[in-house]
């Protein structure tokens, strides 16, 4: 695969991104989401309240560049922190409340009070905080071939996001502990491999029919054929702590569904995209989730055992080169990564203030800080 195999229409791009409120003086979760979409309405911005009343939802734009993808999450950050701090809260990237409560207040709504019924504590201790990045594909063959390609990759992309190491006033012992309560859904993580759109949609209708979920909203899987765009949607990750790590993780997700549908296009549907045994990558996700951007990752696609994290992230990166350059970001992604490998992502960075200083409220405001950096 050559650069040139790309054609001038590269895929659109959107990022959909949760965000936690706390407490500016003791750092609790603060359930006041509506009063913070209200302000922000108020202020001619736009957020999505979710499940949790103590988190809110900024929905970018659809974008062509990740320079517009930077303005444009730049843009919706500050006017989230503007709107919660408006409503006497205080709006953070974290993937969990590092002071947590037994429970966190479901949002009142209709479907979302019939979620906390239906799902008892794993709706009631939800409160975590994830990044959705929307790319543009053809149509949902061309989805599910992405997601199935992108299976063995995503614990990778978990590592590298991995923003939520704090939770309950301590350590977690997890880069990611946000990803281990996640998978208590009975349908998120990976996607199953899919041979078709009909299996995927078979599939589907089966988990509404038997009552497991609701309605195909709640397909919580890692990547998952978006119902309401025409795009595939990788939800694995973190919500990143910084604008840069939230523009790194959606150009790296980009470049692999570019790479994915090239594969496709060259070489037919699947053939490119590896069967792993479930229990390889449950042992993989477990790995990310557990030692993030700083420890080792299970490689899945070479076989080749554990190796440093930043290792495998740098494959994914030689894999998808030609779509990297297409997009005129190969050398701003291999910086960005090699500054995350000095500097530290989320969790590295929460967990560095943490065990130097001993406060949570530092925690606290070093992510505040970081939110809009």
């Amino acid at each position: 695969m050559s650069p040139g195999s790309f054609d001038s229409d590269l895929p659109t791009i959107g990022v959909e991104e949760e965000f936690l409120l706390v407490d500016p003086g003791t750092g609790e979760p603060a359930p006041r989401n509506q009063a913070v979409a209200e302000e922000a309405a108020r202020r001619g911005a736009e957020l999505q309240v979710e499940l949790s009343s103590c988190q809110v939802e900024t929905n970018s734009g659809v974008v062509e560049t990740a320079s517009q993808l930077r303005d444009e999450l730049a843009r919706l950050r500050r006017a989230a922190a503007q709107a919660a701090e408006a409503a006497g809260v205080q709006l953070l990237a974290l993937g969990l409340p590092p002071v947590t409560p037994h429970q966190f207040p479901v949002t009142d709504t209709e479907r979302y009070r019939r979620i906390g019924e239906q799902y008892g504590m794993v709706a009631h201790e939800q409160g975590i905080c994830g990044s959705h990045v929307h790319v543009q594909v053809p149509d949902q063959a061309a989805a599910i071939h992405v997601s199935n390609w992108l299976r063995p990759w995503l614990p990778a992309l978990l590592a590298l996001s991995a923003n939520s190491a704090l939770y309950r006033n301590t350590d977690s012992g997890y880069a990611s502990w946000r990803s281990v309560l996640w998978r208590r859904w009975p349908v998120a993580g990976a996607p199953p491999y899919f041979t078709s759109p009909e299996e995927f949609d078979r599939t589907v209708q089966m988990l509404v029919d038997t009552g497991v979920i609701l309605d195909r909203g709640m397909v919580y899987w890692d990547v998952r054929p978006s119902a309401n765009f025409p795009t595939v949607e990788v939800r694995v990750a973190d919500v990143p702590a910084t604008i840069a790590e939230s523009v790194l993780l959606a150009t790296l997700i980009r470049a692999a569904v570019m790479t994915a549908l090239d594969e496709r296009h060259r070489d037919g549907p699947g053939s490119s995209a590896l069967r792993l045994a479930p229990a390889a990558l449950r042992a993989a996700y477990w790995k990310a989730a557990h030692d993030g951007l700083s420890g080792y990752a299970l490689d899945l696609v070479e076989g080749r055992g554990a190796v440093p994290a930043r290792e495998q992230l740098h494959m994914l990166v030689r894999r998808t080169r030609p779509a990297l350059e297409a997009l005129g970001e190969f050398d701003r992604v291999v910086a960005e990564l090699d500054r995350l490998t000095v500097e530290g992502n989320g969790a590295m960075r929460s967990r560095r203030v943490w065990h130097q200083r001993g406060e949570m409220m530092d925690v606290i405001a070093e992510a505040a800080a970081a939110t809009l950096s």
